[in-house]
């Protein structure tokens, strides 16, 4: 856990960067509302407000990150005098923060715009809760966030925007769906559910701090898509709630709300929850359960007893949630996990698909839009079988074989950059070897995602068979026979940048009777001249990673290397993808 926080990999220094510059603009927002007379709970609420500026506005673009941060106090605001006005009224003030909190899961379907605003609002009533918010405290608390998020937003957009020098970020679109099939309305109804439990629960602990238990709820959905997601999260909360809470009984209490040692841990804690949240929730919940405790010195209700409540809270909380997410309407995570592979493969698809055009000398072909595309999709399959590869998994085989997907997919991920890197340069244009090695790579793609594509008169291997150099392409030809018991697929396209590619969904796949897609697939490779030994996924110099034996490799020899190691690596890719043997992962 702790090599996962400080020795993960931090390209650009971006999580340095983004957590440096909360510390400045929280910072800077206390700092502002306590020049300007704000007492301490509206400085709680500032800083609290600055802080989910920063950390939940992830829109793709520096100019959607302004709207958003100016929308927050339209969808906080209200939401506060809400929370206050029925503070002396628990039934309404209980169902109506169930209310914003279903209402803030079910908003991510339109994106990292309602993530943001649903996140605000819901924490808007839960902040009203830690401060015991009453309608008369309202003006300060209203100046405070307003003025804290005027301070965040000049320290993000104005004095270190280093986003404007970045490219933007591919954007992942949400899974499709209507009704009750789309997951966020699923997941909506999940955190009601989840959240009445926990509110009821919670309160016969504490009828003064059950909100524990409603956010934990909250929180553990939070980037969540399917059931096994959102356990291995509540797992984490509340080991980091544990963690923190010991570091708590270490540090805040003794403290007892010193302002000045208090404040800087409070920073330090901030860059904590930054640094620690893209690569360890665990680490990043222990920094905000620190955080608490400091923040409970300063009001000067810190005590041991208190921590423990909180931990209680966060396991009754994490409980509540782990129920809904099992019996009501679950999303399975091999439903999830199945969509986000065949959009990666159809993303791999869309690159061959765009080197091909480039190595035809289409100008507007540009693979490299689709690479970034395919490391974002790769992340939401890194999640989404995450529940899988957690340690204390107790599924062994099941284990195995995520690893062996991940593992293969990250191969087809290098091959890809690799081929666009060198479909880019010039000497490689126009090679008719090239291009049709990446249409042939596109068949192999598609006999995974689409069934009934039909393999070419006079391409059928033979097994066993490896053609000489003179005799045969260069890249395997991996292509599905024509068969007319395959299984529809819903279609689809993927855009490139001359034209569309038709897509398929995951299901099961058929050629001709008898056969099957991993008959298909792995069928013999046909190779021309000498193939590098091994393949993507082997541990061997293989793809892009084998070269001649002392000598370099020409462009279009690396081109073709290339496109061998992703076309082994798609070969190898179904057998544990689409395996029911020893145990089945996804499609079955």
């Amino acid at each position: 856990m702790l090599k996962r926080m400080f020795v993960a990999p931090d390209p650009g220094l971006l999580r340095l960067r983004s957590a440096t510059r909360s510390v400045l603009g929280i910072g800077s927002a206390v700092a502002l509302c306590g020049v300007t007379g704000h007492p301490v709970p509206a400085l709680i609420a500032g800083g609290l407000a600055a802080l989910l500026a920063l950390f939940t506005v992830l829109d793709a673009t520096v100019r959607d990150q302004t709207i958003t941060t100016a929308l927050l106090p339209v969808a906080g605001l209200p939401v506060l005098t809400l929370a206050a006005l029925l503070h002396d009224h628990p039934w309404a003030r209980d169902t109506a923060f169930i209310a914003v909190a279903a209402a803030g899961v079910y908003a991510r379907r339109w994106g990292p715009r309602g993530h943001s605003l649903g996140v605000f609002a819901f924490m808007a009533f839960f902040t009203a809760q830690f401060l015991h918010t009453v309608p008369k405290q309202l003006p300060e608390l209203y100046s405070a966030q307003l003025l804290a998020l005027l301070a965040a937003a000049a320290v993000r957009f104005g004095l270190w925007c280093y986003e404007r020098r970045l490219p933007p970020p591919a954007a992942v679109a949400p899974p499709d769906g209507t009704g009750l099939g789309r997951t966020t309305t699923r997941q909506a109804v999940q955190m009601a559910v989840g959240g009445a439990l926990a509110l009821g629960v919670g309160q016969l602990l504490s009828q003064e701090r059950w909100y524990w238990a409603v956010g934990t709820v909250w929180w553990v959905f939070v980037n969540t898509a399917s059931r096994g997601e959102t356990l291995v999260r509540g797992f984490r909360r509340v080991l980091g709630t544990v963690t923190g809470i010991v570091a708590g009984v270490l540090v805040a209490v003794p403290l007892d709300g010193a302002p000045v040692p208090t404040a800087a841990l409070v920073a330090v804690c901030v860059f904590g929850i930054f640094y620690a949240a893209p690569v360890s929730y665990t680490w990043m919940m222990h920094a905000v359960t620190v955080m608490a405790g400091l923040l409970y010195g300063l009001l000067g209700v810190l005590d041991t007893g208190l921590l423990l409540l909180r931990l209680t809270e966060t396991g009754v909380g994490a409980a509540a949630a782990a129920l809904a997410v099992l019996v009501v309407l679950p999303v399975t995570t091999h439903a999830t996990t199945d969509a986000w592979i065949q959009r990666a493969l159809r993303c791999v698809h869309a690159c061959a698909a765009e080197a091909a055009a480039r190595l035809a000398g289409s100008p507007g072909a540009d693979p490299a839009n689709k690479v970034a595309e395919l490391e974002a999709l790769l992340g939401r399959v890194r999640l989404s079988l995450a529940p899988l590869v957690h340690p204390l998994s107790p599924l062994r085989a099941r284990k195995a074989k995520a690893r062996r997907i991940l593992a293969l997919l990250d191969d087809c991920a290098r091959e890809v950059r690799g081929l666009a890197s060198v479909a880019a340069d010039p000497e490689a244009s126009h090679d008719a070897r090239l291009a049709d090695a990446c249409r042939r790579v596109e068949a192999a793609v598609e006999a995974l995602t689409t069934p009934g594509a039909v393999r070419p008169a006079g391409r059928t291997p033979v097994a066993g068979a490896v053609r000489p150099a003179a005799q045969a392409p260069a890249v395997a030809a991996v292509l599905p026979a024509a068969g007319h018991h395959a299984v529809p697929a819903a279609t689809g396209t993927v855009p490139t940048g001359t034209g569309t590619v038709p897509t398929g969904t995951a299901g099961p796949r058929t050629g001709p009777a008898g056969t099957t897609l991993a008959d298909v697939i792995t069928s013999p490779l046909v190779t021309a001249g000498p193939v590098p030994a091994g393949g993507a996924g082997t541990g061997q110099a293989g793809g892009a990673d084998a070269v001649a034996a002392g000598q370099p490799r020409s462009v279009p020899e690396s081109a073709l290397a290339h496109l061998h190691g992703l076309e082994r690596t798609l070969a190898e890719l179904s057998a544990p993808l689409r395996s029911s043997r020893p145990s089945p992962l996804v499609g079955v």
